[in-house]
């Protein structure tokens, strides 16, 4: 295992893959880096650089597209409230992070977030795209119809694809984590199957916000593991384990995963669900005005995927880790309950279902 400045752990998946060398090792350091710091990088031989690219630029396009027709009030045709945002678009100002002014009351000096207290509504996009394979049965709340916008034809293609590599290393690293942890290899990865598995880039208007804004306030990740790729512009910070913020700038080449809520249900707490942030900086605009200069578009990307567990598995500590103290702290709860008591929590689910 290597480590880079920002001290997020980099764990390369090579050796796994091809079940080769100490591969053991590699296991046992993802387990070590989600346990001190709620996430970590991998470097996998399946992803390059270039298929991020592709979805960077087509959802630039997009955001720059909806964005304008939004602060204009007219009809936009990919956003769905009725499937509680849980399909297409999410406009800004429609998301809350969870209210945690107990945790934030604790935190002083640098490592304090910048998200206020309760926190603001979240000045961010996003798109949801359901990735991997799902359940026959109907069920509009977990699964909701697919949607394409109709004037990106290659939309399915782009998306499928970036979304397929982000889901299988989603697998390989839950799998790596399982073995490093003692348990069947399969452990985490069977749980996974049919999952609710979303693609979700988050997009940020950087020529309508000015620096200080809270594009995502403080928050953990309700699902499994979250991924994403490398964005063009800063502004992402993380709080490892002992209450430290750092920046996070993901290498050329890698990919960030951040542990979510059902991980750390699943481990009993072993491994936390890990706080972050996304905000407007100064070091944000000097790269806006760098990419203004350039005649880009001016929206931060990130080309991010939420994995999910099934929504009929019950979450609860499991193995060894579901020790009495555990089980308490973490009664058992059906997926589909957690996500949605979640969805009310942040402002995206009907209070009355």
């Amino acid at each position: 295992m290597n480590s880079v400045p920002s001290t997020v752990p980099v764990v390369e998946t090579s050796s796994f893959l091809n079940q080769e060398g100490n591969f053991l090792e590699d296991c046992k350091a993802v387990v070590k880096a989600f346990e001190e710091t709620g996430c970590l990088i991998i470097r996998d031989p399946r992803v390059n650089q270039s298929h991020n690219d592709e979805v960077l630029n087509m959802m630039e396009k997009f955001f720059d597209s909806r964005g304008k027709k939004f602060y204009n009030n007219e009809q936009i045709d990919d956003i769905f409230p009725q499937y509680n945002y849980q399909v297409g678009a999410t406009p800004e100002l429609k998301e809350k992070a969870r209210t945690h002014c107990s945790l934030v009351e604790k935190m002083t000096g640098d490592n304090k977030p910048m998200t206020e207290c309760p926190p603001p509504l979240d000045a961010k996009w996003r798109y949801f795209w359901h990735v991997g394979e799902r359940p026959v049965e109907n069920d509009d709340v977990i699964h909701p119809p697919e949607h394409i916008p109709a004037d990106f034809p290659e939309w399915p293609d782009v998306m499928n694809k970036w979304g397929s590599m982000m889901l299988d290393c989603c697998l390989t690293v839950a799998k790596m984590m399982a073995l490093g942890l003692n348990l069947d290899e399969n452990t985490f990865a069977e749980k996974m199957k049919q999952g609710a598995h979303l693609l979700a880039p988050t997009g940020s208007d950087l020529a309508k916000y000015e620096p200080g804004t809270i594009f995502a306030g403080f928050h953990y990740d309700f699902n499994f593991l979250t991924i994403h790729g490398k964005s063009r512009f800063p502004g992402l910070f993380i709080w490892l384990k002992d209450g430290t913020k750092i920046p996070v700038a993901v290498p050329d080449g890698c990919l960030l995963l951040q542990a979510g809520k059902q991980l750390e249900y699943l481990t009993g707490g072993f491994i936390k669900a890990g706080f972050h942030e996304v905000i407007y900086t100064e070091k944000t605009k000097l790269a806006v005005e760098k990419a203004k200069a350039e005649g880009k578009i001016l929206w931060r990307i990130s080309s991010t995927l939420f994995s999910h567990i099934r929504k009929d598995v019950i979450l609860e500590p499991i193995g060894p880790l579901a020790t009495e103290e555990n089980k308490k702290q973490y009664p058992p709860i059906e997926v589909k309950d957690q996500v949605i008591n979640e969805l009310k929590a942040i402002g995206l689910a009907n209070q009355e279902q």
